[in-house]
């Protein structure tokens, strides 16, 4: 009976794979390695952080790796792994719409589990409404495949991982240990709350369950709340003008506030100057210091000197508001003690937007490090419409401070707890009310 269920579940598991684009020869799968080598070689603004004789090696290892992948699939997650040795959040390669669409992170069928890093375990944070009893929150994956979570996630998980910051990609590798092909089964051991533990297997499949618990807040760009005369204010992306838009339409009602909070924790990044705009309506500076930015410069004659490493400085000045603005912006300032929230997934622009805050005496930053990554990256396609980038430009803060790969610190210190996430708390916001009813 044993060896029936191995031979099913080894068809199944091969009609599944069978499923996989394999449309690539060997001429494109080369091709596309070494487009991605090439314009790391000339536009990865972090070269000198590698080591170029060991890079070199590794692309002429991988020349005969991706020639001998199975399918398209195993070819862009080699491809990732060749990325991921460059350490870099704003560096990355992503497959194909057509793979993407078929490739599952937290969906399998009846089952819906969100993992999350929690002090260095694999903690369900969140799961589909009808299982919430059946794996309450805080259950810990102890083991997946017969293979213990952390060796596990360092042995196919971590390696694939593009980031800059060491927590950052552990975050990710977490977040993403369970991601696969449609399809695709898993083996999990599960540590409840209570200390029992349970197995379970899923499988790869879209769930039809809308309903999660704990359940996701309105992911608007701009969201106001009140807590008594505190304002809290989410600013979740500074992607387009919208935001920038969205808040205006709030700054009336804003000025009611005895102080503020900033949540930019879900912040992603975007337009710098999205960031800053808003910034003009929360200090009353008329000079803005921000990002200091460095490129690369490739010259041949300096090539052929052994000089080719050099970098362009883009010229510094800080932004200085007009008289018209100064005048425009006196009644819709918003100048009361301020918290900004920040953690792990404050990324990119949002980062420059600390950076312009930097020396606002009343601002202070609550949270965890951010995302630890900033740039310009240049984006281009790969074989069959995959997609990569690459950084091409290096910010630090105006006096040469790096933030990129160590992440710009809180003033204050506060993470979320395995017991916060099974009530369901935000110490983070919590801090910050208690903070700022001390300061008004």
């Amino acid at each position: 009976m044993k060896k029936i269920a191995a031979l099913l579940l080894f068809v199944c598991a091969n009609l599944i794979y069978g499923q996989i684009p394999n449309e690539l020869s060997n001429e494109e799968k080369v091709f596309g390695l070494s487009q991605f080598w090439q314009e790391v070689n000339y536009s990865f603004i972090y070269f000198d952080k590698i080591d170029p004789t060991d890079w070199n090696n590794v692309y002429k290892e991988y020349i005969g790796k991706v020639q001998k992948t199975k399918n398209d699939y195993e070819y862009y997650r080699l491809l990732q792994k060749f990325c991921a040795y460059l350490k870099d959040g704003h560096t990355n390669i992503w497959l194909p719409k057509e793979m993407r669409d078929n490739i599952y992170n937290t969906n399998f069928g009846a089952y819906r589990l969100f993992v999350t890093n929690v002090d260095g375990k694999a903690i369900i944070t969140r799961v589909n409404k009808s299982k919430k009893a059946e794996i309450p929150i805080g259950t810990e994956i102890i083991s997946v495949n017969g293979i213990k979570t952390k060796k596990y996630i360092d042995d196919y998980v971590w390696p694939y991982i593009s980031a800059s910051t060491d927590y950052v990609r552990q975050d990710l590798a977490v977040s993403y240990m369970l991601e696969g092909y449609i399809g695709r089964e898993y083996e999990l051991e599960l540590k409840l709350p209570n200390g029992s533990i349970e197995s379970l297997t899923v499988t790869h499949a879209r769930t039809i369950e809308k309903d999660v618990y704990p359940v996701f807040e309105d992911n608007e760009v701009v969201e106001l709340k009140w807590y008594d005369d505190i304002a809290y204010l989410s600013l979740n992306s500074f992607n387009d003008w919208e935001t920038s838009i969205k808040f205006n339409e709030k700054v009336p009602e804003l000025q009611k506030a005895k102080a503020l909070i900033i949540d930019l924790r879900n912040n992603g990044g975007g337009k710098e100057r999205v960031g800053k705009v808003i910034l003009h309506h929360l200090t009353n500076d008329t000079i803005f210091y921000g990002p200091k930015s460095q490129s690369r410069l490739y010259i041949p004659t300096l090539k052929a000197w052994n000089q080719e490493r050099y970098y362009h400085d883009f010229p510094y000045r800080p932004d200085t508001l007009g008289i018209g603005d100064r005048n425009l912006l006196k009644t819709t300032r918003v100048v009361v003690p301020t918290a900004i929230l920040i953690g792990h997934g404050t990324a990119s622009a949002a980062e420059d937007f600390l950076i312009y805050a930097d020396k606002q005496e009343h601002m202070i930053k609550i949270g965890q490090p951010t995302y630890g990554s900033t740039g310009m990256p240049l984006m281009f396609n790969l074989p069959n419409n995959g997609i990569a980038r690459v950084c091409t430009k290096k910010d630090t803060y105006p006096d040469g401070r790096e933030f990129v790969g160590v992440g710009i610190q809180p003033d204050i210190q506060v993470a979320k707890s395995l017991s916060d996430y099974i009530e369901n708390k935000d110490p983070v916001l919590e801090k910050a009310i208690e903070y700022l009813n001390n300061k008004k």
